[in-house]
Parts: structure tokens; sequence; C-alpha cells
């Protein structure tokens, strides 16, 4: 079942970012007002989550300047992120976005991506607009790692849908790019 369209329902997590004073509640509220990436991992001090974590982090300053705020979650707690950035050399230390911990599996569970076999969560990337809808969503096999500037542009992609409602963005649409108008006139033309 496709979660597009859902509105994320009222959850209330632990989680950790770098900078706070101390750990964060993040609640479905704090997804609202603003573009949100919500990425899951299956666990840290792991191998294929850093190089995902550490290429979103690459995006944010992109990601920021579009409107959107980003978090993470895994099955780990929010103690454990805070232990991974700490790490030497992990790389995690430079995350400036959230790491949600969702050891009960409340969010994973919700957002479709839970692996009940090893308990962890799969690599699901959700987009979700500012009223809390999810707007995209794509659910990697464990060994396949994401690619974060894809992000950017189904982002501005939908942001520029949202703003120019019956327009819709075709295949490798780049931003300031010829959008398309749905209709009969486009039937069996393209």
């Amino acid at each position: 079942m496709s979660l597009v369209g859902k509105t994320v329902e009222e959850f209330e997590l632990s989680a950790y970012k770098k900078g706070a004073d101390d750990f964060v509640k993040v609640t479905a509220e704090d997804m609202k007002g603003h573009w949100s990436v919500l990425m899951f991992y299956p666990a840290d001090f792991t191998f294929v989550c850093p190089t995902e974590l550490e290429d979103l982090q690459d995006q944010y300053a992109d990601l920021k300047a579009i409107g959107v705020e980003v978090y993470s979650c895994s099955a780990d707690t929010h103690f454990v992120h805070k232990a991974w950035a700490d790490a030497p050399d992990s790389g995690i230390d430079k995350l400036e976005y959230t790491m949600i911990g969702d050891p009960a599996h409340k969010l994973i569970s919700m957002f479709d991506v839970l692996d009940e076999e090893s308990g962890l969560a799969q690599r699901g990337t959700f987009i979700i607009d500012p009223e809390g809808k999810i707007q995209a969503m794509e659910v990697n096999a464990d060994s396949i790692g994401r690619d974060a500037s894809q992000l950017v542009t189904k982002i501005k992609a939908a942001q520029y849908v949202a703003a120019h409602p019956g327009e819709a963005c075709p295949a490798k649409w780049k931003e300031n790019a010829a959008t398309l108008t749905p209709g009969i006139d486009l039937v069996g033309k393209l």
C-alpha cells in the first residue's frame, strides 16, 4: 500500500541533534509548516548507512536553502546516535540534521519500512509537504545506498507542482525547465 498522499500520523520520539543542550523530542507537528525529508536507515555503526548519512549532510545546505528540514531515523536509540556522532572518525560528527531514535519501531512501522526478520528499518526516504502529507517515497534494498542529490531535484519538482496546480513535471525535469499541463491535447503526443 502506498503512503503517498497520506498524512503523517501523530508520534513523539526522542532524537539526537548536534549542538542541542539536551536530547530533543520530535513529533508529527515538527514536520508541518515546511517541507521535510524523513530518511530511514538500518542501523548506526554499520557500513552503507554512514555513507548515506554523510551524503545527505552534503546536500543539507541546499535542502535548507529551499525550505526543507531533514530527519534521519533508525531502530537505534537517541543515545546510540550520540555515541556514534561522538565516535572518532565516524564521519557522523558533522551531521547537522536531527537523528530520531525508534527502538520500539513506532515510526518505522508507521512508514511501513520495518524489516521484521532483522528488526531494523529498510532504506526508506519520504518527502513530506508543509501540511504533513507524504508527496514521494522510495524504499531500497538494504545493500543499495541512495544518492541525496536526487532528493533536491525531487523536492523542487514537488514544490513546483504544489505552487502551480494543474501542471506536472516530466521525466528528468530540472528547475526552470518546461512543465506539462495534462489534458486531452497531450494524449498520445509525448
